[in-house]
């Protein structure tokens, strides 16, 4: 599954992202951030994190900033199963903060949740990181109003998150992600998506 935004490429990742991938979110600042990444990240992580099976009903994406050159990883976003509930989540590497690929990407993301038949979508952001929940209430996202205990593999222990969810049936204010049916191979797909 393939999606295309304005300044960006979502696509699946692969075996040869894995050195672009470590070099992106090897820093503690991003890893700190996120519940489920290791710190420290190493090559090895990397490894693993692209070589797994991808599952449809919970898609992760690399974020390709496209350019006349060679697309440039800026970050990752995707639907993660937590306790059962589809939650998004997102990550930016450092030099890109600020710029609103997060919200670009998630709002790609929360399309493609749509489409595959997700009626709502949870997230969270570790209270010491207010800047993930503005892009939350951008995306259309309401706080649950409960601050809950997360484990983080980041930072090797539980920190209070913020809990939001949005509820996705029956909206659709927003444009829907390109997404293209896998006629063609995924290397096939990325290059005519590339090409557009």
């Amino acid at each position: 599954m393939f999606a295309r935004t304005e300044r960006l490429l979502l696509r699946p990742s692969w075996p040869e992202d894995a050195q672009e991938l470590h070099a992106a979110i090897a820093d503690e600042g991003i890893v700190r951030n996120l519940a489920r990444a290791p710190w420290p990240y190493t090559a090895d992580d990397a490894v693993h994190f692209t070589a797994q099976a991808h599952d449809e009903r919970h898609p992760t994406f690399l974020l390709m900033l496209r350019t006349k050159g060679a697309p440039r990883l800026v970050g990752g976003c995707g639907i993660g199963d937590l306790d059962g509930e589809a939650e998004l989540g997102y990550w930016i590497a450092r030099p890109y903060w600020g710029l609103g690929f997060a919200t670009e990407a998630s709002r790609a993301v929360i399309n493609i949740a749509k489409a595959i038949g997700h009626n709502k979508l949870i997230a969270s952001h570790f209270t010491d990181n207010p800047a993930s929940g503005n892009v939350l209430r951008k995306l259309g996202f309401q706080s649950t109003g409960k601050i809950a205990q997360r484990q983080s593999k980041g930072r090797g222990e539980a920190a209070a998150c913020a809990m939001y969810e949005r509820a996705l049936a029956g909206a659709g204010s927003e444009p829907r992600a390109m997404l293209r049916p896998p006629a063609f191979s995924m290397r096939e797909q990325m290059e005519r998506l590339q090409a557009a």
